[in-house]
């Protein structure tokens, strides 16, 4: 970033780093070659790859292996000439120069020269230029830069760093304030006694030849047969698998195809594409499933080797928006992989196959957000815990986009005083550190790959995750410098699907290829229609199912409307309603000028992708692909007022000369400018709609199996656990407790007896019910969990006493959670005991276990407890699991409610809109987007459903603490029913009591 801002504003940045040897002082090392340069990288990899993250040092005789093309600065206060002039005096200082100049020559050593008004930092001045003149070394005025201008986020940064408040941090801070970045005025007349020190700034400046120009990457090639090109080799894998994916090749495919292939070669890419095909064929050998997404749908030629499932010719995609020769980039090809073991694989794949050091994963530089900046600076000022905990709830992310002055309105309504000084420094503090960075991350799946060493290129340390190494640099700073990176990204869906697959395999003894689901199955797109989308990817939200019902798909095209309309971009751009009143017949259809129809057909005038506005440019305008391309770049989220007042004006100059005037023109303008920034590409969409449209197959005719895959995936999506096992409930799927006598680690699919008959009444129908897994214990360790499973594969308990005899890894804690939340109440055939039964087992067979104690010798005594009532059977569901198998808690008090007045949600869609209603739930999800304009969306389950409310901004701030902490409410307000989508504006809120049933809510 720096070496980008540097060109931007026409100066040349110097490169290097400070590097901590041995002993703790700090040695400033400045690059001046790209030898230099190289060695610096691989010495940083070297010290962290064998430390723990944050800490490293290097030996004397390493600083000496890597130091060619470096200039050695001898520091500040930390640097090796003080900490030896500290140690021994002036004959020290001297061997330690000695020995720098051993290390680097004597040409490239200087003698560094600070003033920030500190007496022992005089002294050491003058020793240093005593030493300086005797070795004839070079002197350099610096200042060990620590701040630009604010001082004051420096210091809480140094009590963070410290764990310390601003009072005890003492020494640890600057003593005053001249360590700022100061101008070469103030340098000047700082050192106005020793002018040769800042002249030498100057002839240092000049040696200092390297830029990242110079960085030297390179991406590996693909080794490819004798006789063989990269391009012949891309080209025959690419029309192998296109006359596969294309029954008959026809000529419109073949064009494109080669045309892709074509420009492909130009920019010689074909080692890219093949590295990419390679990790794809790696994971179908393995049954890892995966699919490409993003912009490299647009291309057919991912599309033939396999990359990606979606056919760019069939739905006539922009291949500009992936590739072109004007972007100067390469391409960004995302793979989408199981999460977990299965994306590991992939991952540890790339590792064996370019090394080590010769691919890593990018890195993402956190920073400081609402909360987490409010937390930081509380601690530093000295607020105790209470104070602090009200006043980081008072900070959330999007309260930061308020100005200053309504977050103060905030804290003064809170009942804090904004005028004390330390609030207001408070709020002054946390507002500084916004987008500061707080920590360095590791990326959700960017590898970076080099031919040779990639540490020669960028610094490489130890991921905390085992067997994995990170570059230091921030993916975008790695795609500015030209680093290509290949996604290997975990999707939780992905992995849903691969295990629903295997379940099926496993129970239902059939084969599923998600390549060839039966296209536009009548039941999916039936329940799509009713929003009936509980569990489905990227469809489940409640935005998703309010725009389900009037958009009604009836094919895989409206899906993709549908994944993509529930974005910021349409949203932001006013499209949305447009777009459905026109699809329900209620507004005409028309096009900004008819030249643009061809464009904006299929989504019937109104532009919803980003590739429909590139088109819009090309066919209006005139531009080329790339220059389209560009000029989605120009209104992106680093948008340049300047750069968009030239595209604009080539826009208009471009329409001009085609005819275009006016109001037409205007409109197209707006359209574009308007929307360039979060349009969604319709390529991405496509790709996301095959999953969506997978996973509601799936739901709709496996039911069993993908419950149990959801369950076993978790945290993912949008509801919780407990929603999903009563959404399924609802669906008619049977949902079994924990049992120690019958579940696995995982949940698990099981043949039961149906409840009702089969058609000729003979006799009971053998059907699938989930059982949940043991891993739902709370507490509960996965190596106590496996070994009971094994254990009862090996022979089933008899007993509790037997459970105990036999897995003594069993810690009687883990015995007492098994108990309480029912799941050894049918740990024998013969007997049936409740939950307080198996405390009192557990607590007799605890005290008397050991290989002296045989589990048969004594009969179990009768427990003189009473067994737990509905109510506390539900508060231990809960506590130690999450979920309830039993009744919904709101059915348990649904007589109350009906005197009450209170609809089920069920009811709520034979109410007439307008209608003044009463209702209440559980609430189970809290959302408050960024464009909703400050209203709040809850939803509400009970035993028939979810219902959904709004709050107004007002209503949120008179009931905020109702609103966003009651786990259960009740609501009164006016019914809105429009096109069958339903919910309740609400007038009236209060608290309900229900129970005391710890349940979860997913906030947003």
């Amino acid at each position: 970033r720096f070496h980008l801002e540097g060109q931007r504003v026409g100066i040349r940045p110097h490169i290097g780093a400070e590097i901590t040897v041995t002993g703790g002082s700090r040695y400033p090392l400045l690059i001046a070659t790209r030898q230099g340069y190289r060695n610096l990288c691989r010495l940083t990899t070297r010290m962290k790859m064998r430390a723990r993250k944050g800490e490293g040092a290097v030996t004397l005789e390493e600083l000496a292996e890597h130091a060619a093309g470096i200039i050695c600065l001898t520091g500040d206060e930390h640097g090796p000439l003080a900490a030896a002039l500290e140690n021994g005096g002036i004959a020290v200082a001297g061997q330690c120069l000695h020995q720098l100049t051993d290390i680097f020559g004597k040409t490239n050593v200087y003698v560094e020269l600070q003033r920030h008004f500190e007496r022992t930092e005089e002294a050491r001045l003058e020793a240093a230029l005593e030493l300086a003149d005797q070795m004839r070394l070079p002197i350099l005025a610096t200042n060990s830069v620590k701040h630009t201008h604010h001082r004051e986020i420096l210091d809480v940064f140094t009590a963070i760093r410290n764990h310390r408040s601003l009072e005890t941090a003492g020494h640890l801070l600057s003593s005053n304030d001249e360590r700022r970045l100061k101008s070469p005025k103030e340098m000047a007349f700082l050192f106005k006694d020793l002018p040769e020190s800042i002249s030498n700034t100057v002839e240092l400046s000049s040696r200092l030849q390297f830029t990242m120009n110079d960085l030297g990457y390179k991406f590996p090639p693909y080794p490819v047969p004798d006789n063989e090109t990269m391009d012949s080799f891309l080209r025959k894998r690419t029309f192998e698998g296109a006359r596969n994916c294309y029954q008959p090749l026809h000529e419109k495919a073949r064009r494109q195809i080669e045309r892709e292939l074509t420009l492909i070669q130009t920019l010689k890419l074909a080692g890219y594409f093949l590295i990419v095909w390679d990790i794809v064929q790696f994971c179908r050998r393995e049954n890892i499933l995966v699919q490409g997404r993003g912009s490299a749908a647009n291309s057919a030629v991912c599309y033939s080797l396999g990359i990606t499932a979606v056919d760019p010719v069939g739905m006539e995609l922009l291949f500009e928006r992936f590739l072109s020769k004007e972007r100067g980039e390469w391409p960004d090809i995302d793979l989408d992989l199981p999460s977990g073991d299965q994306r590991e694989r992939a991952i540890q794949h790339v590792y064996e196959r370019y090394g080590r050091r010769g691919a890593a994963m990018t890195a993402n530089v956190i920073t400081y957000r609402g909360k987490s900046a409010a937390r930081e600076v509380g601690k530093v000022l000295g607020f105790d815990a209470a104070t602090l905990h009200r006043l980081s709830k008072l900070v959330s992310r999007w309260e930061y986009q308020d100005h200053t002055d309504n977050l103060e309105t905030k804290f003064r309504e809170a009942g804090l005083n904004t005028t004390h000084p330390r609030i207001k420094k408070f709020i002054e503090l946390s507002l500084g550190l916004q987008k500061l960075p707080r920590h360095l991350g590791q990326h959700s799946g960017g590898l970076v790959i080099c031919q040779g060493a990639l540490d020669s290129i960028v610094p490489l340390e130890p991921a905390t995750m085992p067997n994995r190494t990170v570059v230091q640099w921030d993916k975008d700073d790695c795609a500015h410098m030209g680093i290509i990176k290949v996604d290997l990204l975990g999707l939780g869906m992905m992995a849903v699907l691969e295990d629903t697959i295997e379940l099926i395999q496993r129970n239902y003894g059939q084969e599923i290829d998600l390549a060839h689901l039966p296209a536009d199955d009548a039941t999916v797109y039936k329940t799509l229609q009713k929003a009936d989308t509980v569990g489905m990817f990227q469809i489940e939200s409640r935005a998703q199912m309010s725009c389900l019902p009037r958009l009604k798909p009836v094919r895989f095209y409206d899906l993709v409307v549908q994944v993509a309309i529930i974005r910021p971009g349409p949203i932001v751009g006013q499209m949305v309603h447009p777009y459905l009143n026109r699809r329900q017949g209620r507004e005409p259809v028309t096009y900004p000028h008819p030249s643009l129809e061809p464009i904006l057909k299929r989504t019937l005038g109104v532009p919803l992708f980003q590739e429909q506005l590139l088109r819009m440019a090309m066919i209006a305008a005139g531009f080329s692909g790339g220059e389209a391309e560009e000029l989605r770049r120009a209104f992106g989220f680093k948008r340049s007022e300047e750069r968009m007042s030239e595209i604009e004006i080539k826009l208009r100059e471009g329409m001009t000369a085609r005819g275009i005037t006016g109001e037409p023109q205007d409109r197209i303008v707006q359209s574009i400018t308007s929307f360039a920034l979060y349009g969604f590409p319709e390529s991405h969409a496509a790709s996301f709609a095959l999953i969506a449209y997978a996973s509601a197959y799936l739901k709709c005719h496996y039911l069993p199996a993908f419950t149990a895959a959801l369950l076993n995936n978790q945290p993912m999506g949008f509801y919780s656990p407990a929603t999903l096992v009563k959404d399924a409930q609802r669906h008619g799927l049977r949902v079994l407790p924990i049992d120690v006598a019958c579940s696995d680690w995982p949940c698990s699919l099981e043949k039961v007896s149906s409840k009702t008959a089969d058609r000729q009444g003979l006799a009971p129908r053998q059907e699938l019910a989930l059982r949940l897994g043991l891993n739902y214990v709370k507490g509960l360790r996965a190596v106590a969990g496996l070994r009971i499973v094994k254990e009862r594969t090996r022979q089933e308990f008899t007993s509790i006493d037997d459970l105990v005899y036999r897995i003594p890894e069993l810690q009687k804690k883990e015995l007492m959670l098994l108990a309480e939340v029912g799941a050894l109440n049918f740990i024998s055939k013969n007997t049936h005991i409740h939950r307080r039964d198996a405390l009192w087992q557990v607590e007799r067979a605890s005290r008397r276990a050991g290989p002296l104690f045989d589990p048969m010798s004594e009969p179990d005594a009768k427990s003189p407890l009473q067994p737990m009532t509905p109510e506390e059977r539900l508060i231990a569901d809960f506590r130690l699991s999450g979920l309830t198998t039993g009744p919904h808690p709101m059915l348990l008090c649904r007589e109350r409610l009906n005197r009450m007045g209170i609809r089920r949600a069920v009811d709520l869609k034979h109410i007439q809109n307008g209608t003044w209603v009463k209702t209440a739930g559980c609430v189970i999800a809290r959302q408050r987007p960024g464009t909703a304009k400050g209203f709040v969306f809850l939803s509400l389950e009970d035993e028939t459903g979810i219902a959904n409310a709004i709050f107004t901004p007002d209503m949120l701030e008179k009931n905020r603490a109702v609103i966003t902490t009651e786990r259960f409410i009740l609501i009164e307000g006016r019914l809105q029913n429009m096109d069958n989508v339903i919910s309740v504006k609400a007038r009236k809120v209060r608290p309900l009591s229900i129970t005391e049933a710890k349940t979860q809510s997913r906030d947003f």
